[in-house]
């Protein structure tokens, strides 16, 4: 039987197993052979069928057990030995996940693609925590910020999104939570309520709530490690553990 190449790029979720999504768990029982990612939950190997090879491409913290470059002709190389390829990602591919990169390099090839969303930690892990991204009267939008950029640098758009008074959720910024804090003190907003939620919907989960101008402390005292999200904002007040509450009175229907 002749084999047909085809990728499909499956998010994961943020952590938890549950949180893939029924469309995922059956895309992983169709696989030949299965690419997945350092932030995946291994739990969901086991939906692949026994005999599809399992190939850890894992990014983590700086340490790269393989290039971008690699993963792209790793996909490719399987999709044409094995069939239908099962990239599996962290959270959502198209968020700061170099989804639609994959995708290009094996449309070079001809092979067929298709993607399956996942439940990106942006909204998840600040919603399992209590904290939503908008609420009313407290927040109209939301940033979603890279904290690392490609050469390993704090985003220029931390700056500018200080200056809104939009909810600001930043992915993979632990490293730089120093020159977060510089940015919202230099906009005036040492006040301004921050989350730090590390391993969001697993067991290890921790988080802290504080203000910037107390953040680092806090962060140190804890011994907060990534992976962590960081979400600044007026909604990190509806936490449970926030020491000054929003009057709920305010956000009541009439």
């Amino acid at each position: 039987m002749s084999i047909k190449p085809k990728i499909t790029l499956v998010g994961a979720g943020p952590g938890d197993a549950g949180l893939i999504t029924l469309n995922g768990i059956k895309a992983l029982g169709k696989a030949d052979a299965l690419l997945y990612d350092a932030l995946v939950n291994t739990e969901l190997l086991g939906y692949a069928p026994a005999n599809a090879p399992r190939i850890f491409v894992g990014k983590r913290n700086k340490r790269h057990s393989c290039p971008q470059e690699e993963i792209n002709r790793l996909m490719v190389r399987h999709a044409f030995r094995y069939g239908h390829v099962v990239r599996l990602k962290g959270g959502d591919p198209f968020v700061f996940g170099r989804g639609m990169e994959e995708i290009k390099y094996a449309e070079l090839f001809g092979i067929e693609t298709e993607v399956i969303p996942g439940v990106s930690s942006c909204t998840a892990i600040p919603a399992l925590s209590g904290i939503p991204v908008t609420h009313r009267g407290a927040s109209e939008s939301f940033w979603v910020i890279t904290g690392t950029t490609r050469k390993g640098k704090l985003s220029n758009d931390i700056k500018a999104a200080a200056q809104t008074r939009a909810t600001v959720v930043i992915l993979m910024g632990l490293t730089h939570l120093a020159g977060i804090v510089k940015a919202y003190k230099e906009a005036g907003k040492a006040d301004a309520a921050i989350a730090i939620i590390q391993e969001g919907s697993l067991p290890g989960e921790q988080s802290l709530t504080g203000t910037i101008e107390t953040v680092e402390t806090l962060a140190q005292e804890r011994k907060i490690k990534a992976p962590a999200i960081i979400v600044i904002g007026e909604v990190v007040k509806l936490h449970k553990e926030f020491p000054l509450r929003i009057n709920e009175r305010t956000y009541q229907l009439n």
